[in-house]
């Protein structure tokens, strides 16, 4: 995939002729709701597994060949350069990947086995819905890149019917689905939540059920109920049996503790927890994840940071997912969200301390609107990344982008005459933190949270990885 920012005067049709792609592939793939109202500063994800190189000082087209693996005709062939002596930095040149035409008798096994390519891949990238119904004469595009596999996460809070046409749309995308939350009580049972019509449709699109638990609200921080509760043996037991009892009559394969707020104090009470959580679970053939605050060092101050232990996390749960986001926190000034240059600050300690196969990056897949100039306690409205590119359309903003962050966002002017600052996600924003996923060698992506439109998202992470199902 390529990512393509609108520039001033660009219409959809002059993109997806640069690109030689149709017009319905680039809408399609972003999900655009009017195709003819684009951004200036909008990033699009272009479907393309071809390669668009610009040139840089010094190259030459036979460089360009070698490093790409095809010959100077055929980039003569496919661009219209007049003198291939005369190319000039800047220049954007167009490098198709390897193509196939299949013969007779071959299967796509026999292919994949060819080029030294995943059968899976090369499903993948020609959008092949039955491996056994390949005819002679077919032209099969040869992935020209590794993806690694890895696990996907995502957080759903939209419960009862309104969760089905969501896990049915992001399903094929997801190892695991955790409907939010069982929220604990001081007598250790645990308050119902409506998620069977998400788990029913998590079986159909063969996703995980993963049980959330945790001991905060939108209302209230938690630190006593949690102490309460870790520092009463009896009471763990309980609620274990509790957690278990629920497991098994809702599906559920596995257990996310998403404790907040605990009191430091608490900190070895909540470690000698998870010990027993985790021999619980496995016990019982159930698995054991934890979800903690985004850590930058060992001793880093706060009630989100302190009782969070990164070390002992590592060593007991089964996986361990970094609620990297909420930097741009909804009661808070406006700012990125999520920030890539914070988020690799956390990666920085978490893989010396959880082994990387075990680390979930968080991802958030929202959008925030402040209204400026911000005042303490007024809370910013939250809504789609495909709402707030709609939103910048209606008031004719032009989206700017936050390079150290990787964060886009815009400011604009309201109907009433109030200023606004908005942060969100877009495919920069994305294909960076798969880029550190990739990076640190992660083993999985959880999302925070499932509900909000995203159709770059979920494009842009299949061409990156293979999703473990």
């Amino acid at each position: 995939m390529l990512i393509h920012v609108v520039s001033a005067g660009e219409s959809l049709w002059q993109i997806a002729n640069y690109y030689h792609v149709s017009m319905e592939s680039i809408i399609s793939a972003n999900g655009l709701y009017n195709p003819n109202l684009l951004v200036v500063g909008e990033a699009l994800v272009i479907p393309l597994e071809d390669v668009v190189y610009i040139v840089k000082p010094g190259d030459t087209l036979w460089m360009i060949a070698q490093n790409y693996g095809v010959t100077v005709r055929d980039i003569l062939k496919n661009n219209s350069i007049s003198n291939p002596d005369h190319i000039y930095p800047g220049l954007a040149i167009y490098i198709p990947v390897m193509r196939h035409r299949v013969m007779p008798g071959e299967s796509l096994w026999m292919i994949a086995q060819r080029y030294n390519v995943s059968l899976q891949d090369l499903i993948q990238v020609n959008g092949i819905e039955n491996p056994n119904n390949i005819s002679p004469g077919m032209i099969l595009i040869i992935p020209s890149k590794t993806r690694p596999v890895i696990s996907v996460n995502g957080y759903i809070y939209m419960l009862g019917q309104a969760a089905v046409p969501i896990v049915r749309q992001n399903g094929g995308y997801l190892t695991y689905l955790s409907p939010f939350a069982y929220l604990i009580k001081e007598d250790a049972s645990l308050q119902s939540i409506d998620d069977g019509p998400a788990l029913q449709t998590a079986k159909l699109e063969g996703v995980i059920p993963m049980m959330a638990v945790t001991n905060f609200t939108a209302t209230s921080r938690g630190e006593n109920l949690a102490s309460a509760i870790l520092n009463n043996p009896a009471m763990v037991q309980k609620l274990l049996d509790n957690i278990v009892e629920i497991m098994k009559q809702k599906g559920y394969q596995g257990l996310n503790v998403d404790f907040e707020n605990v009191l430091p104090k608490d900190r070895i009470a909540y470690n000698n927890f998870l010990e027993q959580a985790a021999a619980r679970m496995h016990a019982n053939g159930y698995f054991l994840s934890t979800a903690v605050a985004p850590k930058t060092g060992p001793t880093q101050q706060g009630l989100l940071y302190e009782a969070h232990d990164y070390p002992a996390h590592g060593r007991i749960a089964d996986f361990v997912i970094l609620m990297t986001y909420e930097w741009g926190y909804r009661k808070g000034p406006p700012q990125p969200i999520s920030p890539i240059n914070k988020i690799r600050e956390v990666l920085d300690y978490a893989v010396t301390t959880i082994p990387r196969d075990k680390i979930f990056l968080g991802f958030q897949i929202y959008a925030r609107d402040w209204t400026l100039p911000h005042r303490e306690g007024e809370e910013a409205e939250t809504f789609s990344p495909q709402e707030a590119v709609a939103r910048a359309a209606q008031f004719g903003a032009e989206i700017q982008y936050d390079y150290a962050a990787e964060s886009p966002f815009y400011r604009y002017t309201d109907t009433q005459g109030r200023a606004h600052e908005v942060w969100f996600e877009d495919a920069r924003s994305a294909q960076a933190k798969f880029n550190a996923a990739k990076d640190y060698h992660l083993g999985g992506i959880s999302y925070w949270a499932l509900g909000y439109p995203f159709p770059q998202n979920w494009v842009l992470l299949e061409d990156n990885f293979m999703v473990r199902k």
